[in-house]
């Protein structure tokens, strides 16, 4: 039974790298940069890979203001890097216009933190 979770969770992790390296190389091509950050998410207790699906948002953290990309669970799959909030919502635009969906939840999961969604702040 262990060694039948060890290989879901590696299965998991390969599976979500590959979906969260595509979402990395949106995130690349609207910021000229990327960094990839979860490619696994617990969902009942058990690994899962991110989701296939890309949605956008903007959320502020300790660093700066940072547009992500998520799966449509919010779980965070490439992020830019943190800057001020005009470029942060210009990166999400360009996503946009690219024809990436926003992701229309008020929080999402980084890491192991969870942080409220700003790009519709007034």
């Amino acid at each position: 039974m262990e060694g039948e979770k060890i290989m879901q969770y590696f299965q998991a992790v390969q599976q979500g790298k590959q979906r969260a390296g595509k979402s990395q190389m949106k995130m690349f091509e609207a910021a000229g940069f990327g960094m990839l950050t979860l490619t696994t998410k617990k969902v009942d207790g058990n690994f899962q890979p991110v989701g296939d699906e890309d949605f956008t948002a903007v959320i502020n953290s300790e660093e700066g203001y940072v547009a992500i990309i998520v799966d449509k669970d919010g779980y965070t799959k490439a992020q830019s890097k943190a800057v001020d909030k005009e470029e942060a919502l210009s990166i999400y635009k360009k996503l946009r216009e690219s024809g990436m969906d926003e992701y229309k939840g008020k929080e999402i999961q980084i890491w192991s933190q969870t942080r409220p969604t700003i790009q519709n702040e007034s």
